[in-house]
C-alpha cells in the first residue's frame, strides 16, 4: 500500500509543474498588463510612456519570462504569492478570505448531490423500466442540457424576484454579525439556496443513470441471485451486497467531479455576487493581476490533486486489485 501511494505522490509532481508553467505563459501572453488595465482606472488615463515604463518597472515586468517565473517560484516555495497589484494586499491573506465560501458551495453541494443521487438511483434500480423510472431518466437529460446559468437566471427571477423567498446576492446579509447563531445559520443557508441547486441540480443529472446503470449491472451478478435465494430481504440484499459493490466506481467520478465544479464556478459566483474564488479569479483577470491568479492557480491544482489522490487511495483500499496495476 505504501509503495502505492508513494508512487500516485511522485506521478503529481510533473502534473503541478505543468500546470504551473502552463499557466505562467498563458497570463504573461495575454494582452495588456497591469498598468493599462480599465479595471484599475489607468485604461484612459493617457499616460506617457515614461510613465508606463516606470509601473512595468514598479510590477518587475521588464525582466524576462524565465526570470520572473524563477523568482515567483522562490517566493511560492515558501508559501509567499507576493502582493497583489490592485490593492497592494497579501495574496495569500486574499485567497484564505475567498477560499471557504468555494469550499462550502464545492463540497457541501457535491455532499448534498451524492446522498440524492444514491437514493433516487436505488428507488430507479428496483423500478428499471417503469414509467417513473423513464419519466426521471428524461428529465434528467433535459437538466443536464441546460446551462447552470440559465437555471441561474430563472432561479433568481422566480424564487428571488417573483416570490422573494430567497436571497440571491452575497454570502451573508448586512446585519449578519448582530444575528443570533440561529439567526446566522439560517441566513447563510437562505443565501446558498439558490445559487446550490444551480450546482446540485446538474450533478443529480450526471450522478442519477451513472449509479442506477451500476445498480444494474451489479443486479445481475450470480451472488445477487444468491442472496435472494437465501431468503434475504430486497432491502438487505440492496444495502448489503449491491450498494457496495455498485459504488466503487463512483470513487473515480468523485475526482472527476470536483475539479469540474470549481472550475464552473466562476460564471455563477459572479451572477449571484458569491464571495469565492470563482469570482476572485474573474475580477483578477480584468486587472491582469498576476500574483492572484498564479496564486489562485496554485491553490486550485493543490486542491484538485490532493482530491485526486484521496481518490486513488480510496479506491485501492476498497479494490486492493488496483495496488498491483
Amino acid at each position: 500500500m505504501w509503495r502505492y501511494f508513494l508512487k500516485r505522490v511522485l506521478l503529481t509532481v510533473p502534473t503541478f509543474v505543468g500546470v504551473i508553467l502552463l499557466t505562467f505563459v498563458v497570463i504573461h501572453l495575454a494582452p495588456g498588463s497591469p498598468a493599462t488595465a480599465d479595471d484599475a482606472g489607468l485604461g484612459d488615463s493617457g499616460m506617457s510612456a515614461v510613465e508606463h515604463q516606470r509601473l512595468r518597472a514598479h510590477y518587475q515586468m521588464d525582466a524576462p519570462l524565465h526570470v520572473q517565473l524563477a523568482r515567483w517560484t522562490a517566493r511560492a516555495v515558501r508559501l509567499d504569492f507576493g502582493r497583489s497589484f490592485a490593492n497592494g494586499r497579501p495574496v495569500s491573506q486574499i485567497i484564505a478570505e475567498r477560499i471557504k465560501p468555494t469550499l462550502l458551495l464545492t463540497f457541501g453541494t457535491i455532499l448534498i448531490a451524492l446522498v440524492l443521487a444514491i437514493v433516487i438511483a436505488s428507488f430507479l434500480a428496483t423500478r428499471c423500466g417503469r414509467p417513473i423510472d423513464k419519466l426521471i431518466l428524461t428529465g434528467c437529460v433535459g437538466l443536464y442540457a441546460v446551462p447552470p446559468y440559465i437555471v441561474g437566471l430563472l432561479l433568481i427571477w422566480i424564487f428571488g424576484v417573483w416570490l422573494n423567498w430567497f436571497p440571491f446576492a452575497g454570502l451573508t446579509s448586512d446585519e449578519f454579525s448582530s444575528m443570533t447563531t440561529w439567526r446566522k445559520i439560517a441566513d447563510l443557508a437562505g443565501h446558498s439556496v439558490l445559487i446550490g441547486l444551480c450546482f446540485v441540480g446538474p450533478l443529480l443529472a450526471y450522478l442519477i443513470p451513472f449509479i442506477r446503470a451500476s445498480l444494474l449491472s451489479v443486479l445481475k451478478e450470480d451472488y445477487v441471485r444468491a442472496a435472494h435465494a437465501k431468503g434475504l430481504s430486497t432491502r438487505r440484499v440492496m444495502f448489503g451486497h449491491v450498494l457496495p459493490n455498485a459504488l466503487l466506481p463512483l470513487l473515480t467520478v468523485l475526482g472527476l467531479i470536483v475539479p469540474a465544479v470549481m472550475g464552473g464556478s466562476v460564471v455563477l459566483e459572479v451572477m449571484f455576487s458569491w464571495p469565492g474564488m470563482g469570482r476572485l479569479l474573474y475580477e483578477s483577470i480584468g486587472r491582469r493581476d498576476y500574483p492572484v491568479i498564479m496564486g489562485m492557480t496554485i491553490v486550485s491544482a493543490v486542491i484538485v490533486l490532493l482530491v485526486t489522490l484521496v481518490v486513488d487511495l480510496l479506491y485501492a483500499w476498497a479494490d486492493p486489485r488496483v495496488r498491483y496495476v
